[in-house]
């Protein structure tokens, strides 16, 4: 019952962002050709640009003239930080808008035990995360047909689309987990969406600057570069291993403060 009612309440939002997202990356894509064509004057204008930009943004790893490498400049950081701000915005409120909307008195009225409400709200944020993966994976797909070659590696168009699920995932989880400690929406919503952009920023401060590399360490964007996904054709073990973690923690650390949390209603 709630995870319906959930899908049914996100999915304009969802629908939104899927458009949004994959008009984005369409539209992009639909540019390689062209960029593929005069990829000599390209590297000539990207040879101009400051070595730390560079460094941010993988080109100085990254061929752009090819596919997979333009995917990963133009495409991958578009879809990791969208993806990670709608996560955040989905996640954030959906505990506490219960007790916001004067709402979860109808909920605990009903057979339903705490624990339930938060395992279906869980559930429902984990499928609209897959589901906007989904389709700009599907989208991303579509797009490489503009391409006079259209050869993508499967392996290593796989391992960044997992990377990218568990970008979201990790940051749907903090923000989920906030939602279960505040009661004002707009609190955890500029929270969740001060973290991921607080990981953003430290992510490129860590390329740009030496003396700041510590901070890629604390940058869940740093965990699935797009460069070293796509050069050593691999995600890092470790990496992974901390993403999971966080997502696990958060996930329980909700179960546990939702059910001892004092709910008015």
């Amino acid at each position: 019952m709630i995870f319906k009612r959930e899908l049914k309440r996100n999915l304009k939002s969802l629908i939104i962002w899927s458009v949004v997202l994959s008009g984005l990356i369409l539209l992009t894509l639909s540019i390689y050709p062209q960029f593929a064509e005069q990829q000599n004057e390209m590297n000539k204008l990207l040879e101009s640009y400051p070595e730390p930009i560079k460094k941010v943004f993988g080109m100085n790893e990254l061929n752009l003239g090819e596919l997979m490498g333009f995917y990963g400049v133009e495409i991958y950081m578009m879809t990791t930080l969208l993806g990670s701000i709608y996560s955040a915005i989905l996640a954030s409120n959906i505990l506490a808008k219960e007790e916001n909307e004067k709402t979860i008195e109808f909920l605990l009225s009903k057979p339903v035990g705490r624990s339930r409400i938060v395992t279906e709200k869980l559930l429902s944020v984990f499928v609209n995360i897959l589901i906007l993966n989904g389709v700009s994976t599907i989208t991303s797909i579509i797009g490489f047909q503009f391409a006079d070659d259209p050869d993508v590696p499967t392996d290593t168009f796989s391992l960044l689309t997992v990377a990218t699920i568990l970008l979201h995932l990790t940051f749907g989880a903090i923000a989920f987990m906030l939602s279960s400690m505040l009661k004002k929406t707009r609190s955890i919503m500029s929270v969740s969406l001060g973290i991921v952009l607080a990981a953003y920023f430290m992510n490129v401060m860590a390329g740009i600057s030496e003396d700041l590399e510590v901070l890629k360490y604390f940058s869940p964007f740093k965990y699935v570069d797009a460069a070293q996904i796509i050069n050593d054709n691999k995600l890092e073990s470790l990496y992974m291993f901390i993403m999971a973690a966080v997502i696990f923690i958060s996930v329980i650390t909700s179960y546990m403060v939702y059910r001892k949390k004092d709910i008015a209603v």
